[in-house]
Protein backbone atom coordinates (compact mmCIF):
# COMPACT_ATOMS: atom_id res chain seq x y z
CA UNK A 1 0.00 0.00 0.00
CA UNK A 2 1.31 3.08 -0.92
CA UNK A 3 1.45 6.26 1.15
CA UNK A 4 -1.17 7.92 -1.12
CA UNK A 5 -3.49 4.96 -0.49
CA UNK A 6 -2.70 4.67 3.21
CA UNK A 7 -4.12 8.71 3.25
CA UNK A 8 -7.38 8.03 1.45
CA UNK A 9 -7.93 5.16 3.68
CA UNK A 10 -7.30 7.36 6.41
CA UNK A 11 -9.36 9.73 5.05
CA UNK A 12 -12.12 7.34 4.45
CA UNK A 13 -12.14 6.39 8.08
CA UNK A 14 -11.89 9.80 9.78
CA UNK A 15 -15.05 10.58 7.68
CA UNK A 16 -16.97 7.58 9.37
CA UNK A 17 -16.25 8.77 12.69
CA UNK A 18 -17.70 11.89 11.86
CA UNK A 19 -15.84 13.58 14.48
CA UNK A 20 -12.49 14.23 14.23
CA UNK A 21 -12.84 17.72 11.51
CA UNK A 22 -9.50 19.21 11.75
CA UNK A 23 -8.02 15.38 10.59
CA UNK A 24 -10.69 15.36 8.13
CA UNK A 25 -9.35 19.01 6.91
CA UNK A 26 -5.85 18.33 7.41
CA UNK A 27 -6.35 15.28 5.10
CA UNK A 28 -8.66 17.31 2.34
CA UNK A 29 -5.48 19.81 2.09
CA UNK A 30 -2.85 17.55 1.72
CA UNK A 31 -4.11 15.15 -0.80
CA UNK A 32 -5.55 18.42 -2.95
CA UNK A 33 -1.56 19.49 -2.43
CA UNK A 34 -0.44 16.11 -3.53
CA UNK A 35 -2.67 16.43 -6.70
CA UNK A 36 -1.69 19.87 -7.17
CA UNK A 37 2.14 18.68 -7.23
CA UNK A 38 0.94 15.69 -9.84
CA UNK A 39 -0.59 18.25 -11.98
CA UNK A 40 2.59 20.43 -12.46
CA UNK A 41 4.86 17.16 -12.96
CA UNK A 42 2.39 15.20 -15.10
CA UNK A 43 2.98 11.97 -13.19
CA UNK A 44 2.09 10.29 -10.40
CA UNK A 45 4.09 11.03 -7.17
CA UNK A 46 6.20 8.18 -5.26
CA UNK A 47 6.15 7.69 -1.86
CA UNK A 48 9.25 10.15 -1.02
CA UNK A 49 7.84 12.47 -2.99
CA UNK A 50 4.27 12.32 -0.87
CA UNK A 51 6.55 12.80 1.99
CA UNK A 52 8.16 15.92 0.60
CA UNK A 53 4.78 17.33 0.61
CA UNK A 54 3.99 16.29 3.80
CA UNK A 55 7.31 17.77 5.09
CA UNK A 56 6.27 20.85 3.10
CA UNK A 57 2.86 21.19 4.17
CA UNK A 58 4.53 21.25 8.18
CA UNK A 59 6.92 23.73 7.26
CA UNK A 60 4.16 26.30 5.98
CA UNK A 61 2.10 25.67 9.32
CA UNK A 62 5.00 26.13 11.41
CA UNK A 63 6.40 29.41 9.81
CA UNK A 64 2.72 31.24 10.06
CA UNK A 65 2.53 30.30 13.89
CA UNK A 66 4.96 33.38 15.23
CA UNK A 67 2.38 35.61 13.06
CA UNK A 68 -0.94 34.06 14.83
CA UNK A 69 1.30 34.40 18.16
CA UNK A 70 2.07 37.96 17.55
CA UNK A 71 -2.50 38.56 16.88
CA UNK A 72 -2.55 36.72 19.82
CA UNK A 73 -4.79 34.10 18.28
CA UNK A 74 -3.79 31.48 20.74
CA UNK A 75 -6.66 28.91 19.62
CA UNK A 76 -5.39 29.04 15.60
CA UNK A 77 -2.10 28.60 17.32
CA UNK A 78 -3.17 25.27 18.94
CA UNK A 79 -5.25 24.32 15.77
CA UNK A 80 -2.39 24.70 13.49
CA UNK A 81 0.27 22.90 16.16
CA UNK A 82 -2.77 19.90 16.26
CA UNK A 83 -2.55 20.17 12.84
CA UNK A 84 1.37 19.55 12.96
CA UNK A 85 1.01 16.85 14.87
CA UNK A 86 -1.29 14.95 12.51
CA UNK A 87 0.68 15.31 9.78
CA UNK A 88 3.75 13.96 11.52
CA UNK A 89 2.30 10.81 12.33
CA UNK A 90 3.07 10.32 7.93
CA UNK A 91 6.83 10.95 8.61
CA UNK A 92 9.70 8.57 9.52
CA UNK A 93 10.64 8.78 13.06
CA UNK A 94 12.72 12.20 13.24
CA UNK A 95 16.17 11.86 14.22
CA UNK A 96 17.09 13.43 17.95
CA UNK A 97 19.92 16.34 17.71
CA UNK A 98 22.23 13.61 18.80
CA UNK A 99 22.00 11.45 15.65
CA UNK A 100 22.08 14.78 13.61
CA UNK A 101 25.41 15.80 15.16
CA UNK A 102 27.11 12.35 14.98
CA UNK A 103 26.11 12.15 10.74
CA UNK A 104 27.47 15.77 10.57
CA UNK A 105 30.63 14.81 11.96
CA UNK A 106 30.81 11.67 9.76
CA UNK A 107 29.93 13.54 6.64
CA UNK A 108 32.59 16.07 7.61
CA UNK A 109 35.20 13.58 7.86
CA UNK A 110 33.95 12.08 4.54
CA UNK A 111 33.84 14.86 2.74
CA UNK A 112 37.29 16.76 4.30
CA UNK A 113 35.60 19.50 5.00
CA UNK A 114 37.65 22.38 6.93
CA UNK A 115 35.68 25.11 8.06
CA UNK A 116 32.96 27.25 7.04
CA UNK A 117 33.48 27.54 3.20
CA UNK A 118 32.70 23.35 2.94
CA UNK A 119 29.32 24.34 4.21
CA UNK A 120 27.99 24.31 0.83
CA UNK A 121 29.88 20.29 0.56
CA UNK A 122 28.65 19.23 3.70
CA UNK A 123 24.66 20.13 3.27
CA UNK A 124 24.71 18.76 -0.30
CA UNK A 125 25.79 15.14 1.46
CA UNK A 126 24.06 15.46 3.92
CA UNK A 127 20.50 16.47 2.74
CA UNK A 128 19.55 13.32 1.10
CA UNK A 129 20.42 11.43 4.11
CA UNK A 130 18.26 13.34 6.51
CA UNK A 131 15.55 14.20 3.47
CA UNK A 132 11.79 13.86 6.11
CA UNK A 133 13.75 12.88 9.14
CA UNK A 134 14.98 15.86 10.09
CA UNK A 135 14.23 20.01 9.70
CA UNK A 136 16.55 21.51 7.19
CA UNK A 137 17.05 24.53 9.42
CA UNK A 138 18.20 22.50 12.45
CA UNK A 139 20.22 20.44 10.52
CA UNK A 140 22.22 23.72 8.58
CA UNK A 141 22.42 24.91 12.34
CA UNK A 142 24.32 21.67 13.32
CA UNK A 143 26.62 22.20 10.34
CA UNK A 144 27.48 25.78 10.38
CA UNK A 145 28.10 25.08 14.54
CA UNK A 146 30.39 22.33 14.14
CA UNK A 147 32.29 23.80 11.11
CA UNK A 148 33.03 26.99 12.44
CA UNK A 149 34.29 25.07 15.64
CA UNK A 150 37.03 23.43 13.60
Amino acid sequence: MTLKDSLSADMKAVMKEGQAKTKLSVLRLLKAAIQYEEIEKHRELSDEEVLGVIAREIKQRQDTIPDYQRANREESVNKIREEIEYLQTYLPQQMTEEEIRELVYQVIRDTQAKGGKDIGKVMKSIIPQTKGRADGKLVNSIVKQILDSN
